[in-house]
């Protein structure tokens, strides 16, 4: 009799919800039909997102087949394994890179084209960094193309503690176009270019002699490192499943797209929050627009740098440039660059000056570097020397490490530096700056020697690295 009633319970249900007719108790009575059909709606969209369509591999094969493509897109069981990773198991991740494809593929196509690239090596930015500009690894590198610091030096992409080129999305495309026309120039294959992106050209030239000068990736496959045998499988699979996205329903159904910019040229230092306030541009978008930013300030050693802007916004700032820059140029000392201290633990703050040198007989990069207590890349990247080459005469710009109290840091008033040291119980430190060494550090602190400093930090060697905080009294 109890199973009777449930199938009845059932049978009704099933038509309450043919005819459209509310299911629900006497507070439902109210409810539109509207609101009641919203219901199995909802359930219906779920439900195509999560629908996975099957496959064989001869599909898979013949539609590889179809892709034009200057690199060979072998199908395995490496790429079998990872294309079903793509289009079955990490569905979430695959709609993301499509849902950003927009925001850099055309970037990227216009920059392969004019280099004479395959157009379909911008899928090796989904690879290396899921489309995200400021992605870092644990190894160091950074950006769209995860360049890392050396590499991407040689390459052109500057670095300093406000500015990191290799999270600029135009620079670093260039830089990697650069880089992939090299490696391909050496080993003339497409496949092992990518692997050597991935592990280098010396892991990859190791490889080939470990496998007794074999040809091709596939055949050196075994020698490689393991992290670069899956380096081309990847790369493949998500070539395929981006361009079969609608096959295995992948597309998203909201893209993103580019904003529409204009840029204005920047002389001084800039505080881009008050920027933004004063402007009325939201700081979210200048910070997407300018992801090399990596604080929310433009350095006053940046010259002529190029900010983007939303186009929609440029018009105000035009008719209110004067006062929106001097109100965020004021912010902080237009003279100096700050380093970053924390405001709540710091009583002063380390700055750099802009200072001079003009070269005299018999000096070099090397002589004048050691003088001034800086290094002599730095040198090079101030005056933009590309050598060694310097002339008697020639004026050299410079830009030290000086400390000054941060009661003074909102003036204009010349740094000085040194600071007479306080009484006050509490503790200061120092950032460490790329191509600082506990000499340099020292210098500016009267009466700190390079033993103090390692006994306040309990260090046991000279090495220090860039971002630590050390205590200085």
């Amino acid at each position: 009799m109890r199973s009777t009633k449930t199938i009845t319970s059932f049978v009704f249900l099933c038509l309450c919800f043919m005819w459209n007719a509310p299911v629900f108790s006497q507070e439902s009575d109210e409810q539109t039909p509207e609101e009641v059909i919203e219901v199995p709606q909802v359930i219906e969209i779920t439900t195509q997102l999560d629908y996975i369509p099957e496959y064989t591999e001869e599909e898979v094969k013949e539609r590889l087949k179809k892709i034009e493509s200057s690199i060979k897109l072998t199908y395995n069981d490496k790429v079998a394994a990872f294309i079903h990773y793509f289009a079955v198991r990490n569905r979430d991740y695959t709609r993301l890179m499509i849902q950003r494809k927009n925001l850099y593929f055309p970037m990227f196509e216009k920059v392969l084209a004019k280099h004479g690239l395959p157009d379909e090596l911008k899928y090796l930015a989904v690879v290396e960094s899921g489309l995200n500009p400021k992605a870092g690894s644990r190894v160091g590198a950074i950006g769209l193309w995860q360049f890392m610091p050396r590499t991407g030096k040689y390459y052109g992409l500057d670095y300093d503690p406000f500015i990191d080129e290799k999270m600029d999305p135009n620079k670093s495309t260039e830089a990697a176009c650069k880089y992939l026309t090299e490696l391909y120039r050496m080993f003339n294959d497409w496949e092992l270019a990518l692997a050597s992106y991935n592990c280098g050209p010396g892991n990859l030239r190791r490889a080939i002699r470990r496998s007794g000068y074999k040809d091709g990736f596939w055949s050196i496959y075994n020698k490689l490192p393991r992290e670069t045998r899956a380096y081309v499988p990847q790369f493949i699979a998500l070539m395929y499943v981006m361009n079969y996205a609608q096959e295995h329903n992948l597309d998203h159904p909201n893209l993103d797209y580019p904003m529409e910019t204009d840029t204005i040229l920047v002389n001084n230092y800039m505080d881009l929050e008050v920027f933004s306030n004063l402007s009325n541009i939201c700081l979210e978008d200048i910070q997407k627009l300018n992801p090399e930013l990596k604080r929310n300030a433009i350095p006053d050693l940046a010259k002529n740098y190029i900010l983007k802007i939303p186009m929609d916004r440029k018009d105000y700032f035009v008719e209110n440039r004067v006062a929106i820059f001097d109100s965020a140029s004021k912010t902080n000392s237009p003279t100096t660059l700050l380093a970053g201290l924390d405001e709540e633990e710091n009583t002063s703050t380390v700055v750099k000056k802009k200072v001079y040198h003009t070269v005299r007989r018999g000096e070099s990069l090397g002589k004048i570097a050691e003088k001034h207590h800086v290094t002599i890349s730095e040198l090079r990247r101030w005056n933009k020397i590309n050598g060694s080459l310097i002339k008697s005469g020639q004026r050299l710009v410079l830009y030290k490490n000086y400390k000054v109290n941060s009661s003074t840091s909102n003036s204009s008033s010349v740094a000085q530096k040194t600071v007479p040291k306080t009484k006050s119980s509490s503790t200061k430190y120092y950032i460490v700056q790329p191509g600082d060494t506990l000499w340099r550090i020292s210098q500016q602190y009267e009466g700190l020697t390079i033993e103090q400093i390692k006994k306040l930090n309990n260090l046991k060697t000279n090495n220090i690295k860039p971002g630590m905080k050390l205590v200085i009294s």
